[in-house]
């Protein structure tokens, strides 16, 4: 489904990421992992269009999505949920929510269906529907974020760092939404400094290290892979 090859990104003239390739299989989950400053969310903010690549090509679905818009890739479905669950502050959660499906072409009903649907799956949500997002603590700010990018129906979720900064019963109930998502048949592209976490829902592995990929492969083989942590610090 995704397909990254030699990917260059620069700030100015600091590059951040060197040659990166890497690819997702439609259904899988894959984990990027590494330490804060590694490249993870840089390599998602290319992905989506947020950033430019100085060289190096981007294909969804076998088509070169390299030049496309932000716009443009969600219409195709690539969805980003940000790191430490940025929302709009000054909209309410349903506001919030019924912005995730902005992008697509659903018809009003079926942004109503997906609502519903959301609030089922995370019912601090629909508690919390007429209130301003400003108002929520951390974990329901990270959980408000999942939701509006599941609004959007996604067929590639890159989420970037889901567990970070949230209690441990927050971040095990979103990585059991994860799983069932992906055994649903999203696919997920997953960054995360949490190796256990990311390795026990994903299939396979990238490892970044100041911009580069210096370990790939199956969860099983990176779980008990004796490099990995001296590439993570987590």
């Amino acid at each position: 489904m995704l397909r990254v090859e030699n990917l260059n990104v620069s700030y100015g003239l600091v590059n951040a990421l060197y040659d990166v390739s890497f690819n997702i299989e439609e259904g899988e989950c894959v984990a990027l992992l590494g330490s804060k400053g590694a490249g993870k969310t840089t390599v998602l903010n290319t992905v989506s269009g947020l950033l430019k690549a100085t060289s190096g090509n981007i294909f969804f679905n076998n088509e070169d999505v390299s030049g496309f818009l932000p716009h443009r890739r969600v219409e195709l479905n690539i969805i980003q949920v940000p790191e430490d669950g940025r929302v709009f502050p000054f909209m309410t959660v349903a506001e919030n929510l019924l912005a995730g499906a902005s992008g697509t072409k659903k018809t009003w009903e079926s942004r109503k269906a997906s609502f519903q649907h959301i609030c089922s799956i995370f019912p601090v949500l629909e508690a919390r529907a007429d209130l301003h997002a400003r108002y929520l603590n951390r974990e329901e700010r990270q959980i408000l974020a999942v939701g509006r990018a599941l609004m959007a129906h996604p067929r590639l979720l890159m989420i970037d760092e889901p567990s970070t900064g949230l209690s441990p019963l927050i971040a095990m109930e979103i990585y059991t939404i994860l799983r069932v998502l992906n055994e649903e048949g999203v696919t997920i592209l997953l960054a995360e400094r949490n190796i256990q976490q990311a390795l026990e829902i994903a299939a396979r592995g990238y490892v970044l290290e100041n911009g580069r990929v210096v370990l790939e492969g199956s969860s099983k083989e990176l779980m008990i892979s004796k490099h990995l942590k001296k590439h993570i610090r987590e």
